[in-house]
């Protein structure tokens, strides 16, 4: 797999997300979009108590999980353990936003804004597209591909984590 050790940025990984695009809704229908948006406004309102972005956010999640062929209870999972829907979280390491996106990637696909992360929708979609590719890598085992996200490939404690959360929260009827 080719690694840009300048960077830190894979070549691979740098052309799916240079060519994630925006595109059509991801919900079969209007009743489909109600129901699972409803449902998981309310799961979500503790953390965020404004309708409006509430309502963005999950439209985001749901189109780039979709688009990007990943579950978006588990993105809506990752996103709650990563930054517990904070789109302004910064954490040790530098990674920011929603879906605690590493800075080098903001140049690698093409943008110069490194406030660019904290936009709802394009950190949502490097995410989605970054979650996808480690799923991928492990062949859709979702320990190592969390914990190819996460950094922490190898441990199982932060794929527990998501997977506990996602079971708990975002899965249960």
């Amino acid at each position: 797999m080719p690694f840009d050790a300048r960077s830190g940025a894979d070549s691979r990984l740098r052309e799916i997300l240079i060519g994630a695009v925006e595109d059509a809704s991801s919900f079969e229908d209007r009743f489909a979009a109600e129901v699972w948006l409803s449902d998981m406004s309310r799961r979500l309102s503790r953390q965020v108590p404004d309708l409006n972005e509430r309502l963005e956010i999950l439209k985001i999640v749901h189109h780039e999980a979709t688009r990007s062929e990943v579950a978006p209870e588990l993105v809506l999972a990752v996103i709650d353990i990563e930054s517990s829907f904070d789109r302004y979280a910064i954490s040790s390491a530098s990674a920011l936003g929603l879906m605690q996106i590493m800075p080098f990637w903001v140049k690698e696909v093409g943008r110069d804004d490194k406030n660019a992360l904290f936009d709802i929708r394009f950190n949502i979609l490097l995410g989605c597209q970054i979650l996808k590719y480690y799923l991928d890598m492990e062949n859709g085992d979702l320990v190592g591909g969390l914990g190819r996200y996460n950094g922490s490939f190898g441990r199982r404690a932060y794929a527990d984590r998501v997977i506990e959360r996602l079971r708990t929260k975002w899965f249960k009827s």
